[in-house]
């Protein structure tokens, strides 16, 4: 079978099939209590995102002011949220995760909920009342729906810092009567008990207990099923375990009779257990919770705690001991960083056993209670992002499945963690390694290493975690390798394209890295595993660097290897690109490998310095972008510039080839992305889902998708429609072939009414036009007002949008001199046979189609705008063309006549002098 070897077509068209965008910037976070949807604020958005794909669902409106505190009722019914502006807005959730374009509006907004800021709110078990607690120590009770106070309690000694309902749904452990408590803690340490059975609209309320036993802000608090077991932790480090079924001894009177005082509700203090760091958040795990070596029931609790060392910890209350850690202990580097990693606060899903920390960083991590391990993280905010690159970590070695390639995706950002996303669900993990900025990214041979050049002067590769790769939901990646050397930031990195004769199919044989100290350094990479082991991770070795050539007179900007691993090219901001010949022998029998660099030339042209270099995938060519917004083609054969593309308005950042070496595909910090025909030298492409700077560039295996990352932090995926848009451009043109042939069937046939409407539909006012122009010109009966009777019926008949369209129309036609005789044909004709009930009827119709589709509501306002604008643009084109036809007929009276004055009344003028003066006059 013959292989066909036509060049493959140009791809002139990519979609923006997804976007990663800002998930969290700080504030409170909320998840419904089928742990499918989470809530999460980017600066005065509230958006709603399915935690499961990532996708956004919708974002409630907001009134431009910072969010203070919100939350979700436990029926994930209703979300509730308190602004800066001291309003509580209340919002209804969508039933399902299905996408929405609009935002979501509330259904009930109080202006001036509170007379201070609330920073902590919480629905009640039932999903009935909500408690809110201010700056100013004042905590309301309102009734979600109907939207009023029920209590307001006073007292707290200043803010308000953690809010608990006390209503027990197991009963079969308490012997007291089911009531409804409201606890509170408050920044002078104390707790307070309230009992919600009593009514005090005059906010006279007291409470019934005052728990004292924290040294500084309680900051959680949480109650036991049955009621019985309240948790508290706090700043002081500590926890306390108070027991609320506690009944007080009875103290006798000298009659024998008890005293009734005595007989107050009296929470005791069960046990003081130190968690050595500052609480921020605390609460009960549910009795059922499967949890290997813990104990529970009468004696005990277990519960969570999560603070400023960023670990989610799992307690047993009865042996006041650790069962285990959720998270990973990171290594300090500065204080700034143990700040950024602190948990704000923690949610514990029961339906799906799965504690949820926050941290200051906007990270989520979602861990599961009974793996004991992370199962999901989101990733908040990314901040600038400055390289991408695509990864393959599950790729088999064996294995020669596209569809296995280009999973993942690694980010550098402003930070020195590397986020790694799946791009699937886009669950993340962050590599901590790097002490300084991440600048540079680049993967191996087969998309299973990553390396990365960083501000700390060290360049690291990064492999699979080998213990991870057996379960989907559980994966990462370790540090195998160190390279260490430069003097200043790593900005470029580069591996090898080719597998090493060692080591593997896909591994890598060295590494080239460039620095600001204007050196390129060759690493060997012979010894480096394809595997991170779980238990060697933190032992990365320590390579060899095999050269140090200085190649530019200023900082390197990038760099890349040819695919057949002979050629190095550099480029830096002196404004030129260096090609430098490898030399790489491995080291065989106890000789050390070595390696060499040897320039061979040259590419001088731009005008300013060199951001990106590539070499083509299968032609002897090599591009370069540049800040003087060109990107240039070079021959590697004489280094002369072949072609010039410009069409960026700023400086080239990234450029790479794609399909084939046919086509380049550049990004720049005009924010556009560009695909260009190099035969041509022309933009075929432009697309355009950025603000700021597009500093990242990556193209997958297979070409068909294409991932840009900018300073905007916004990660944008793009994906070749190149077939599908000409497969419908196609199908549009056979059906508009086909409709044309019916419309000049209907015309042949004297169907107007069919005619009229198929143009309608194909929204062709040219055919229209052309339509009642031959009707106004050929065959005209006497008694119609357009010229034919069937047209005539037609309009009359005609409603709904088709009506409001052929008005629409006429006021284009209506604009100029030459089709105004027809417009004001069709529009006298309309006015003749339609009332303006008709009219008005047609606008609504034809908006509330539109609306439908958008699923908006459309009301006699919006309507009577609709007709009132195109009144108003008629009008003024009217008055002109009347103002025109009457000037024009005074006109031929004057010419009439100077003809009869011609020739010694040659033309009868004395029957026409009397009308002639009158004409004058």
């Amino acid at each position: 079978m013959a292989v066909p070897t036509g060049r493959p077509k140009l791809k002139t068209a990519f979609k923006n099939v997804r976007s990663i965008g800002p998930l969290y910037t700080g504030g409170p976070v909320a998840i419904t209590a089928d742990g499918k949807r989470i809530v999460t604020c980017v600066s005065e958005n509230i958006l709603l995102t399915d935690i499961s794909t990532g996708v956004e669902i919708c974002r409630f409106s907001g009134d431009t002011q910072a969010i203070n505190s919100l939350c979700i009722s436990p029926s994930s019914t209703h979300l509730l949220v308190f602004t800066a502006s001291l309003s509580l807005r209340i919002f209804e959730l969508p039933a399902d995760s299905t996408p929405l374009k609009k935002l979501v509006h509330p259904t009930r907004v109080i202006s001036r909920a509170h007379d201070a800021p609330v920073h902590v709110c919480k629905v009640d078990p039932t999903s009935t009342y909500l408690a809110s607690g201010s700056a100013d120590g004042v905590v309301k009770i309102w009734d979600i729906r109907n939207g009023y106070i029920t209590h307001v309690f006073k007292g707290h000694g200043g803010v308000v810092s953690a809010l608990a309902f006390n209503y027990p749904q197991d009963l079969s452990s308490v012997t007291r009567e089911q009531k409804m408590h409201l606890i509170t803690a408050s920044v002078d340490t104390r707790i307070r008990i309230f009992d919600l059975s009593t009514s005090n609209p005059a906010g006279g309320g007291k409470s019934v207990a005052v728990l004292e036993g924290h040294y500084s802000v309680p900051r959680g608090l949480d109650v036991s099923l049955d009621g019985k077991w309240l948790v508290s932790g706090g700043r002081d480090s500590v926890v306390l375990i108070w027991d609320l079924s506690s009944q007080p001894s009875v103290t006798k009177s000298s009659s024998g009779k008890s005293k009734g005082k005595d007989k107050a509700f009296v929470p005791t203090l069960v046990k003081t257990i130190p968690v050595l760091e500052r609480v921020e958040a605390v609460g009960i795990l549910h009795p059922d919770e499967d949890l290997t070596g813990s104990t529970s029931g009468s004696e005990g609790v277990r519960f969570y705690t999560g603070g400023e060392k960023g670990l989610v910890k799992i307690w047993d209350s009865k042996d006041a001991k650790i069962l285990f850690t959720l998270g990973k202990e990171q290594a300090k580097i500065s204080d700034d960083q143990e700040e950024q990693r602190q948990i704000v606060d923690v949610v514990y899903l029961p339906s799906t056993s799965t504690v949820v920390s926050i941290h200051a960083d906007q990270n989520i991590i979602f861990h599961s209670l009974s793996t004991q391990s992370l199962t999901r993280q989101l990733i908040g905010y990314n901040d600038e992002i400055v390289d991408v690159t695509f990864l393959s970590p599950d790729f088999s070695m064996s294995s020669n499945k596209t569809s296995q390639r280009d999973t993942h995706i690694a980010l550098a950002t402003n930070s020195a963690l590397i986020r790694v996303y799946n791009t699937q669900s886009f669950d993340a993990r962050l590599l901590e390694g790097h002490t300084d900025v991440v600048l540079a990214l680049d993967h191996g041979v087969s998309g299973r290493l990553l390396a990365s050049g960083s501000k700390d002067r060290s360049a690291r590769v990064w492999a699979p975690l080998q213990s991870k790769l057996r379960n989907e939901a559980d994966w990462g990646y370790g540090c195998v390798c160190i390279c260490e050397g430069h003097a200043e930031s790593v900005g470029a990195i580069a591996l090898s394209r080719k597998a090493g004769t060692e080591g593997g199919a896909d591994h890598p044989e060295f590494m080239f890295t460039g620095s600001q100290d204007r050196t390129i350094k060759m690493w060997d990479l012979a010894g480096v595993p394809m595997i991170c082991e779980e238990d060697d991770e933190g032992k990365a070795l320590r390579c060899k660097s095999l050269t140090t050539h200085k190649a530019h007179e200023k900082d390197i900007n990038a760099l890349d290897v040819s695919p057949n691993d002979k050629l190095l090219v550099s480029g830096s901001q002196d404004r030129t690109a260096k090609i430098f010949a490898i030399e790489y022998s491995v080291g065989i029998a106890g000789r050390p490998a070595r390696g060499e660099l040897k320039l061979i030339g040259t590419c001088k042209g731009h005008k300013r310095g060199v951001w990106t270099v590539r070499f083509g995938r299968t032609e002897r060519v090599l591009a370069t972008g540049s800040g003087d917004k060109t990107v240039k083609l070079w021959s590697l054969d004489d280094f002369s510039c072949l072609k010039t593309f410009e069409g960026h308005t700023n400086s080239v950042l990234r450029v790479d080839f794609v399909n084939a070496g046919l086509q380049l595909v550049s990004a720049a910090s005009d924010g556009l992305v560009k695909l260009w025909n190099i035969r041509e030298e022309e933009c075929v492409a432009t697309m355009d889902n950025h603000e700021d700077k597009v500093w990242a560039l990556a193209v997958s295996t297979d070409e068909s998708r294409i991932v840009s990352g900018a300073a905007d932090s916004i990660v944008t995926f793009w994906q070749d429609c190149t077939e599908e848009q000409e497969a419908e451009k196609e199908t549009n043109r056979a059906e508009m072939v086909l409709k044309e042939q019916e419309f000049l069937n209907y015309l042949s046939l004297n169907d107007y009414r069919k005619a009229i409407q198929l143009a309608l539909a194909m929204e062709q006012p040219g055919r229209l036009l052309s339509l009642f122009r031959n009707i106004q010109t050929t065959d005209v009966e006497e008694n119609s007002i357009t010229g034919r009777s069937s047209v005539d019926e037609v309009i009359r008949t005609l409603g709904g949008s088709d009506l409001a369209k052929l008005l629409r129309f006429a006021r284009d036609w209506n604009t100029n001199a030459k089709t105004s005789r027809v417009a004001q044909g069709v529009l006298y004709a309309i006015v003749k046979l339609k009332s303006a009930d008709d009219l008005m009827k047609a606008f609504k119709d034809d908006l509330g189609e539109a609306a439908f589709a958008q699923g908006e509501v459309v009301d006699g306002k919006t309507t009577g705008t609709a007709l009132k604008e195109l009144v108003d643009a008629l009008i003024p084109y009217t008055e002109r063309h009347l103002s025109r036809m009457n000037k024009l007929v005074q006109e031929s009276y004057m010419v009439d006549y100077i003809l009869g004055e011609m020739d010694d009344g040659m033309f009868d003028v004395d029957e026409m002098d009397v009308d002639i003066d009158v004409a004058i006059i």
